[in-house]
């Protein structure tokens, strides 16, 4: 009877330890919890900065505006003249490049101001969009907010932002001394370098969610990832189209220049024959629409794939969205051509290339995933906790 008493009472005293064993587990485990919100809005506000940074590069671009500041000033180039007289010394200025003496000769101090205020716009969205990345990244940094891969593609991130200045500074040099524009190459490197910081930021985002692993086909896989790819071509040739002023020289559809596809020897006519792939103004602009249909045929296959192949709501709804958006950027691209290339459908077609990216980034981060989300502690937990 004693040993039975004993044992009872040993039993019911391990199984209060494993109750309160179980229930000390379940604090950790609650706090260990990550509490990623702000870093999502905080990443998301970034992005939409950047989006809106792209269309007022557009509008400047559109504009002529981008040469109307001659000086990079970092820091006291966030002030705009502020006086006649710094106004005067500002259009000066403006004065001895190629592009007034040659597109802007006689051009009034308020017709300056017009363009100015575009492009001194643009530079200081820039610098709002830079200290909106690293002050919170630097405050997240401080209160142990990021695990090592979440960190390091942080990092990455902004060491590309930060390229991004001295690349759009390198952009407007180039149309200073000898030409009346900046250059196409530069200009190309400028936006899908913002594209790729953007598309970055929303691969981050996508990779903080919750979300099983893709059991998609390797078919399928492949075809997103060969879209988001093709998507980045399409946005270097359309900035290429768009340095060169090539959607206003042929603006018929489907013909251009004649045929479906033009003579072999209108489209390589420059030597060596790859210059004409970026200066030629016929080649670029039918590169930039056979890459159009390709991403368009290439879309609907793999629209078609999700549906047959029945790997989910989201996968398929991710590549319908993305059909839908491929079909509408191609609409508003021949009505921008037909229209020879005016503001407002210009804008657009450029808004709704970024919301073709967004998608394509999203469906292929999805189809691409191997693991439900790296954990990240909580903002403010102590790292021996997070262990």
């Amino acid at each position: 009877m004693i040993y039975a008493l004993f044992a009872r009472q040993a039993a019911d005293y391990k199984l209060d330890e494993s109750w309160i064993k179980s229930g000390a587990m379940a604090v950790i485990s609650a706090s260990q919890t990550p509490d990623i919100r702000p870093v999502r809005i905080w990443l998301i506000a970034v992005a939409a900065l950047i989006a809106v940074m792209v269309l007022v590069g557009g509008a400047t671009r559109l504009t002529e505006s981008g040469l109307s500041i001659v000086e990079w000033k970092p820091v006291t180039g966030a002030l705009p003249p502020l006086n006649e007289m710094e106004w005067t010394r500002a259009f000066e200025a403006y004065k001895t490049i190629p592009q007034y003496r040659q597109m802007n000769a006689g051009m009034s101090l308020g017709e300056f101001k017009t363009i100015f205020w575009w492009e001194w716009s643009h530079r200081l969205l820039g610098r709002v969009i830079g200290m909106a990345y690293l002050l919170p990244f630097l405050w997240f940094l401080w209160r142990g907010a990021f695990g090592g891969e979440l960190k390091r593609r942080l990092w990455g991130i902004f060491a590309l932002g930060a390229l991004q200045g001295a690349v759009g500074w390198w952009m407007v040099a180039s149309g200073l001394s000898e030409r009346v524009e900046v250059s196409q190459y530069r200009l190309a490197t400028h936006l899908v370098l913002a594209l790729l910081i953007f598309a970055g930021i929303v691969w981050t985002l996508r990779r903080l969610a919750e979300a099983a692993p893709s059991t998609a086909s390797l078919r399928l896989k492949i075809s997103a990832v060969v879209l988001l790819a093709l998507t980045f071509v399409q946005l270097y040739l359309g900035a290429l189209v768009a340095g060169l002023r090539a959607g206003k020289i042929y603006n018929t559809w489907p013909d251009i220049d004649g045929g479906f596809i033009p003579s072999a020897a209108r489209l390589f006519f420059d030597t060596p024959w790859w210059r004409n792939l970026f200066e030629n103004t016929l080649t670029v602009q039918f590169e930039h629409r056979m890459v159009a249909y390709t991403l368009f045929v290439l879309a609907f296959l793999h629209a078609i794939d999700a549906v047959r192949s029945r790997t989910g709501r989201a996968t398929i709804g991710g590549a319908l969205w993305l059909l839908g958006a491929v079909s509408l950027q191609a609409t508003l691209g021949i009505l921008t051509l037909l229209n020879q290339v005016p503001m407002d459908l210009a804008l657009t077609h450029q808004a709704v290339a970024i919301v073709v990216l967004t998608l394509a980034v999203v469906q292929a981060e999805r189809l691409t995933r191997t693991e439900r989300r790296p954990v990240e502690r909580k903002i403010g937990q102590p790292a021996a906790l997070a262990r």
